[in-house]
């Protein structure tokens, strides 16, 4: 008989009583580093194996230390879910203070940009950064190719605009209407009768930029809302004219001209200069000129040039070049403004247009708080911007909720779309998306719930079912994850729309990976204190992937995108939190469910049922070995053939035997698996499958053919966030979105010039700084194809004007050096008081200067020295001027306000400027490309007169809303760069292996550019929202990674058997952190919003696909042909380590006693010796010293076991055999494809049999020590059997199965070591022997061992 030599024989590692686990005991030996790393570090330092020593090292001290956790959480379990309890549910109370980020220049404005720096300089100078508000209405007609050119589609515009113009709300206790917040020109002030001055603020009406300005049905919309009553006494007033004026009916140069005729002979006013402002303005006939859209309607005035006409009016030639409001000069519509999707005939007139545009202009929030701030009727509110923010917000939506409601019951819906649209709407909208979804994520944790109830139970055997311990870790995982985003409340960190969209769900499936990794491990034991031994075998899996995925996101947390900073730093922080939950709660949680499963109870409902009592199973016999049946007579006798026939037939025994026990070694951790589990279809058809030779060349085919593919397709990815996708489908705000951007694309924007510039003597650069504008492409130009005036060129013509005026009078003589005359006009005394204005302010007059000065030079350019003089009489003396500019001059001019009969010839001086505006309107801007050229044209320009020492930027929603396109692609590529790179170094960190990192990093590479190549067959464009999801698909798809290359590397044999290995342990968390995720990224698939289905569904599904099929089918391939080697590479046998040395040790019951035939057999020794502080269970013992010198003795013992069994089951008559060894204690185990054989001689009653063996060969002689006999005494008995488990066993089908036996005997023992013949050292000592054997069943049986 060959025997297999003490090397080769796999050692059972120290149960001390307990149920010995054989997935524990194969896996110590085909993934020694994963098991125990302490076992692999001494394989290598005896010689037995190399490897990578400082990787194992590594791990072992991880080991070690998350050994000494579960040891610690399991004695203290209850104390840990308490406080973890207290801890998470304390930092949950976080979440009340969340701030919500929903505005778009809080979300992607980079942090320390150019962009961030202006709006800040912006809310510094002014307070406010946004310098508009907007409503607006788009009128369509139903057939997408009929046109809205005649007079009825406007009138039905009208009917729309004066209901919903006519909206009012109550708030505050106050009443309040659009004249109270919309933008209209300031009136000037005048000195006289306080009715006047009223009249002129109540008839000056809101700014509304609309088509109907170009007939006379646009006066309509302008009111006022109550007639204006102007108080005639004289009886010829009374009959001409109507004393309550409208705008319907008013000629305002006529109505002055009469005022002045009539009243100036009675009252002090200064009738002139309203004249002069009127005709500054352009303001002549007002509406009663323009044509009717109905020449029939009795209230058409009688001046209208189609007046009671038949021919419908020419609607297209009349709105051709744009429409002028009542004060033509300031108030010119463009035709690209008004009207959109036009087409023209020859001569450029308009022929067909598909809509119509109204812009109502409203104040801003500061401006309406400062406009109401001393007004009685805020008083007793204490007014704040605040509530004016919420006073404009609230008559916006009944504004748009007014249009919507007339549509449903006006005759107008019949044929015409109305759509309407605010910058309320927008925020409302945004912040509805950036608040999560309870109902979203409550959904998605049950469904999770459920399935891991379902994938956990085991309705076969409930005990060892997890269904109940693996619901707790998922409710643990949400639990934490809302602990996590608590933190990062408590820490201010902000939420915006990415973060309370995709972290719960994130948070959710990654975590629950963890879950699967934990409970896969804890399902494969049954030893009772056995929480430590699962977190030193997946715990450092677990901390691996989770500090990588972690340290990826935190690497990322250096991007100053608002956006992607945040939403990294708190997927970082949730993690960590996750992890912590998993590392220190969860193996509480396993430690309470221990217990359940030691006192047999069900898994569901554990205290409503009885204790579980198992049903014995005997295992099958598998013929089909080189072994023959136990029962044959001839088993013996071949076996002595086998002992007698040469060398090389005994190794080449020797070899298949090793083949057989390598086999079985396998074949144990498949025999542990439930029969439908993941893992044991990845260990017997997936992976089997996937190493298949057609397979591999398929799957890298299509790998390496979908990356180039992808390659190409990714460089037609365009750049863009469309406002459409940030509102749901079928709602007015998408309609109204989708036609503004396909007919108008129109966008209003500034030119904002700063300080440290002297506006005085740099007039002409900053002139041609304005006219630069006019070759910028999609800026609405004027009649002349050039740009509209703006302040610095309408406060020119102002004082051009008052210039001409002195001119005029000076010659005629009515004003002189030293002062003027009665009969001077009041613009030629304001001209006076300019021109001997100095400049400083010790010396503000000289009236020498009234013939050497003049207010603007021949070159055009304001006289520098009084600059800000003549600034304080301009915009005190010309507001209509200065509110139609939009500057916005900052600092506010000082008022002035000239008086012809004030002598004072003094002007305050303004304050240097800081702050100017530059309007300008933008059209055709219809996708992100154009936009970003406009962009680019006009930072250009920036920069071309900041160079010229002109310091400006631009202003406007292009780009708030676009500026992050110009820098996104190089932030994004910086950010996964950071990403990629630190999960680089990471991996390499915890791995030890730079080929490994190397692999995941180019599987992560793979995987981004495959990404990208979908989101561009998708049209998903690329923003700062898929950003944030490919920030995410790298930390997933690392954390699948590093899951299969841990397992691969600390697996032993050759590539292919490692891959089998690895996915045996990894497939099924993987397979079920993927489904977990999908189940919660479903969740999103309810959302009423397009665009969270689009870019984060699809996106996140995408990414889903691409990392499961990436990890689970391309990344063991290429593992399996270029994959690093295994940490530790075993030298005697190809696919095992040998077998481990024994760990000498003090046993805790050292000093108890068992019984030995009827005796008590002291286990505590009489001499002291070395031993290790711990034990561990994992540490197979030898079963006699093999590395001693073969000289020594020993004490006999014989110990009898009674292990009984069940159901009426007689034991088998076994025979007693006696075996001799020369060196070595034979454990006769043999193992053979995935059954353990333990062959059983039959021989007569009391026959004994021998069998000597040689000792391994020495360098020096040795003294052969006597043989030691074992006895092995037949008895008899009836044997019960209360439990069985499922453990790697066979024998006769008959019989039931052999089992793992651990005898724990300790006697003393006393070692004689001779060196040489001729030198012969004595040494005494006392030590402990630990005998363990492999029993053929459960018998009475005794061994008795002499020495």
């Amino acid at each position: 008989m060959v025997v297999p030599t003490m090397d080769s024989l796999p050692r059972v590692p120290d149960t001390h009583g307990d149920v010995v686990d054989e997935k524990l005991f194969s896996d110590l030996y085909i993934r020694t580093s994963w098991v125990d790393a302490h076992v692999a570090l001494d394989q290598i330092d005896k010689g037995k194996a190399r490897g990578n020593r400082t990787a194992i090292y590594l791990r072992s001290v991880f080991q070690s230390h998350l050994e000494s956790l579960g040891s610690s959480v399991q004695k203290h379990a209850g104390k840990v879910l308490f406080v973890a309890i207290l801890v998470l549910s304390t930092f949950c109370v976080g979440l009340k203070s969340a701030q919500i980020h929903s505005k778009v220049h809080q979300l992607w404005i980079q942090e320390g940009g150019r962009l961030e720096s202006e709006l800040a300089y912006t809310q510094k100078t002014i307070g406010e950064d946004e310098s508009t508000t907007h409503q607006l209405i788009i009128q369509t007609a139903h057939d997408p190719n009929a046109s809205v050119l005649h007079p009825q589609a406007l009138l039905a515009h009208l009917e729309v605009l004066k209901k919903a113009t006519a909206v009012k709300i109550h708030m505050f206790d106050a009443e309040w209407g659009l004249r109270d917040m919309c933008n209209s020109p300031t009136t000037p002030s005048f000195e006289g009768p306080y009715f006047i001055e009223q009249i002129f603020k109540h008839l000056i009406p809101c700014s509304i930029i609309t088509p109907l300005d170009c007939f006379w049905e646009g006066s309509l919309l302008l009111g006022p809302e109550f007639p204006v009553e102007i108080p005639f006494s004289f009886s010829a007033m009374d009959k001409r004219m109507d004393k309550r004026i409208m705008w319907s009916t008013l000629n305002p140069s006529s109505l002055m001209q009469t005022m002045k005729k009539e009243m100036s002979d009675n009252i002090s006013f200064d009738f002139e200069t309203v004249e002069q402002y009127m005709k500054r303005a352009a303001i002549t006939s007002g509406y009663i000129e323009k044509p009717c859209l109905n020449p029939l309607n009795p209230q058409c005035p009688d001046t209208a040039p189609n007046k009671n006409s038949t021919q419908p009016p020419d609607v297209g030639s009349i709105l051709t070049g744009g429409c002028y409001g009542y004060a033509a000069k300031y108030m010119h519509w463009p035709e690209e403004l008004i009207v959109g999707g036009v087409e023209r005939n020859r001569s450029g007139h308009l022929k067909k247009a598909k809509g119509l545009q109204t812009v109502v202009q409203l104040l801003t929030e500061k401006e309406m708080y400062d406009l109401w701030k001393e007004n009685y009727k805020v008083h007793h509110i204490g007014w704040t911007k605040e509530k004016a923010a919420e006073v404009l917000n609230a008559w916006q939506r009944n504004f748009s909720k007014e249009v919507e409601t007339l549509l449903t019951n006006s005759r107008v819906s019949k044929s015409y779309d109305i759509y309407v649209f605010s910058s309320a709407t927008l925020d409302d909208i945004l912040a509805k998306f950036s608040n999560p979804s309870p109902l979203s994520i409550l959904i998605g944790v049950i469904a999770t719930v459920f399935y891991a109830f379902c994938t956990l139970i085991r309705w076969r055997d409930p005990v060892k079912g997890q269904s109940s311990v693996g619901v707790a870790g998922v409710l643990l995982i949400g639990f934490s994850t809302a602990a996590g985003l608590g933190l990062c409340a408590l820490l201010g960190i902000v939420f915006n729309a990415a973060s309370t969209q995709v972290v719960p769900f994130l948070a959710l499936g990654l975590g629950v990976d963890h879950i699967f990794m934990l409970t896969a491990v804890y399902a494969e034991s049954n030893r009772k204190e056995q929480t430590k031994y699962i977190l030193k075998k997946a715990g450092p899996s677990v901390l691996f992937s989770a500090s990588v995925t972690a340290g990826s996101f935190f690497a990322a947390v250096f991007i100053p995108v608002p956006a992607l900073k945040v939403f990294c730093l708190q997927a970082a922080i949730v993690m960590c939190f996750n992890l912590a939950a998993v590392l220190l709660v969860f193996p509480a949680l396993i430690s309470l469910d221990l217990r359940r499963r030691t006192s047999g109870r069900a898994d569901i409902f554990c205290c409503c049922f009885p204790i579980w009592k198992e049903k014995p199973v005997a295992s099958t016999f598998n013929n089909n070995t080189r072994y023959s049946n136990p029962h044959s007579s001839n088993t013996l006798n071949n076996h002595n053939d086998r002992s007698t026939k040469s060398a090389t037939n005994s190794q080449s025994i020797q070899n298949q035997q090793q083949t057989h026990q390598e086999e079985a070694l396998l074949s144990c951790n498949e025999k542990r698996i439930p029969s439908f589990s993941l893992s044991k279809f990845a260990f017997k058809y997936y992976t089997p499958f996937l190493m298949k030779s057609w397979i591999k060349f398929l799957a890298i085919t299509t790998f390496v053919g979908t990356v180039i593919f992808s390659i190409f397709v990714t460089t037609r990815l365009q750049d863009g966030l469309d406002l459409i996708d940030l509102v749901p489908k079928n709602t007015n705000e998408y309609k109204f979105l989708n036609a503004q951007s396909t007919m108008f694309g129109f966008y209003s924007m500034y030119a904002v010039t700063q300080g440290n510039f002297e506006y005085p003597t740099n007039q002409r650069l900053l002139q041609e700084y304005h006219d630069a504008f006019v070759r910028v492409p999609h800026v609405i130009k004027n009649d002349n194809g050039g740009l509209p005036d703006f302040w610095l060129s309408m406060f020119r013509d102002w004082l051009n004007n008052l210039q001409r005026t002195f001119d005029r009078e000076f010659k005629d003589g009515r004003l002189t050096q030293e002062g003027w005359h009665s009969n001077a006009s009041s613009d030629a005394i304001l001209a006076y008081k300019l021109l001997v204005q100095t400049g400083y302010v010790d010396n503000p007059v000289d009236k020498t200067l009234v013939t050497q000065n003049r207010l603007v030079d021949n070159d055009n350019i304001i006289n520098p020295k009084a600059f800000y003089n003549y600034l304080s009489a301009w915009a005190t003396n010309d507001v209509f001027a200065y509110g139609a500019s939009q500057g916005k001059l900052h600092p506010e001019p000082r008022q002035y306000y000239h008086v012809p009969t004030e002598y004072n010839l003094k002007i305050p001086k303004s304050l240097p400027l800081v702050y100017t505006q530059l309007p300008f309107y933008l059209h055709g801007l219809t996708d992100t490309s154009e936009i970003k050229a406009l962009i680019g044209h006009i930072r250009d320009l920036s920069v071309k007169f900041e160079t010229r020492g002109l310091p400006n930027y631009p202003s406007g929603i292009p780009f708030i809303f676009w500026e992050q396109y110009m820098t996104l692609r190089a932030s994004l590529g910086l950010i996964l760069c950071c990403s990629v790179i630190a999960a680089f170094f990471l991996v390499t960190v915890l791995l030890l292996s730079a080929w490994a990192a190397l692999l995941v990093v180019v599987n992560v590479v793979a995987s981004l550019v495959q990404i990208f190549g979908a989101m561009t067959l998708l049209g998903i464009k690329l923003s700062a929202i898929p950003a944030v999801i490919l920030i995410l698909s790298v930390g997933m798809i690392i954390c699948f990674t590093v899951h299969i290359s841990l397992g691969f590397m600390t697996s032993v044999g050759n590539r292919e058997r490692r891959i089998h290995l690895s996915m045996q342990v990894s497939f099924s968390p993987l397979v079920h952190a993927i489904l977990t995720s999908a189940l919660a990224v479903f969740m999103l698939s309810t959302s009423p919003f397009e665009f969270v289905i689009r870019h984060f569904f699809w996106l996140l599904l995408i990414v889903l696909c691409v990392g499961a099929l990436n990890s689970l089918i391309v990344f063991p391939i290429i593992l399996s042909m270029i994959g690093p080697e295994a940490e530790l590479v075993p030298l005697e046998h190809p696919d095992r380590i040998s077998t481990p040395s024994p760990v000498m040790s003090r046993n805790k019951r050292a000093n108890k006693t068992v019984i030995v035939h009827g005796s008590r057999s002291s286990r505590s020794c009489n001499k002291p010796h070395y031993h290790h502080k711990d034990v561990n269970i994992n540490d197979p013992s030898l079963t006699t010293i093999t590395e001693e010198p073969p000289s020594w003795k020993s004490s006999s013992s014989s110990i009898q076991m009674n292990n009984d069994w069940g159901n009426g089951v007689t034991s088998t008559n076994q025979n007693s055999a006696h075996y001799g060894n020369n060196g070595h204690y034979i454990n006769n185990r043999n193992f053979n494809n995935y059954n353990y054989h333990h062959q059983q001689y039959q021989h007569p009653p009391q026959q004994q049999h021998s069998y000597n063996i040689p000792p391994p060969p020495t360098t020096t002689p040795l003294r052969t020590p006597p043989s030691t006999h074992y006895h092995h005494h037949q008895q008899e008995h009836a044997p019960q059997m209360q439990n069985s488990s499922k453990t790697c066993n066979l024998g006769n089908p008959n019989n039931f199965p052999p089992e793992l036996q651990s005898i724990v005997v300790q006697p003393e023992v006393t070692v004689e070591t001779t060196h040489s013949d001729t030198n012969t050292t004595k040494v005494t000592a006392t030590a402990n022997i630990k005998v363990e054997l492999v029993t053929p069943g459960r018998a009475v049986r005794s061994y008795s061992f002499t020495s």
